[in-house]
Order: C-alpha cells, then structure tokens, then sequence
C-alpha cells in the first residue's frame, strides 16, 4: 500500500519527506505536497521525517481524511515532481 499526504500537510510543505524519498514520489500542488501511489515503493521513510504528522500508509489513513487517497492519486498524476523542481532552481 502506498503512503498518503494528508491535510496537516496544507500550508506547511516543509519537504523533508522530499529528502527522504528514494524514489521521488512526492510532487507539488502548491499547497501541499502529494505522493504518486503508483510511484511509492511504502519504504515509509518519509513518515518519521514528517514534522506535521501528514504522511500514513494508505491502511491507516485517518476516517476524517480517507478524501486525500484519492486527492493524491488525482494530483500527483497532474503535477510537477518536487525533485525536478528542485533540480530547476
């Protein structure tokens, strides 16, 4: 099962999931950030790196946030990957 972005993610986007991802499966949706679930490997290495609490594996996603399972795998298909923007700075 692949790992889930959830809300407390909104507005904080501290990326540290990011430096942590071996395979680059987080991208940017402006106000937060999302993970490709046909990209994640649930290595779950970014959920300890995660200073919000935003990031479960999609089994354990809180009742009150199951809507972002879907919004990440809707998003993350449409948007830039935060390592290639990085890449571009």
């Amino acid at each position: 099962m692949p790992h889930v972005i959830c809300e407390p993610c909104i507005g904080v986007k501290d990326r540290s999931c990011q430096e942590v991802c071996p395979v680059e499966c987080i991208y940017d949706a402006g106000e937060q950030l999302y993970i490709h679930p046909d990209e994640c490997i649930d290595c779950g290495a970014c959920v300890p790196a995660c200073p919000v609490n935003a990031i479960y594996p999609e089994e354990d996603v809180p009742e009150r946030w199951r809507i972002y399972i879907e919004k990440n795998r809707t998003w993350a298909q449409t948007l830039p990957n935060v390592h290639a923007l990085a890449e571009g700075s």
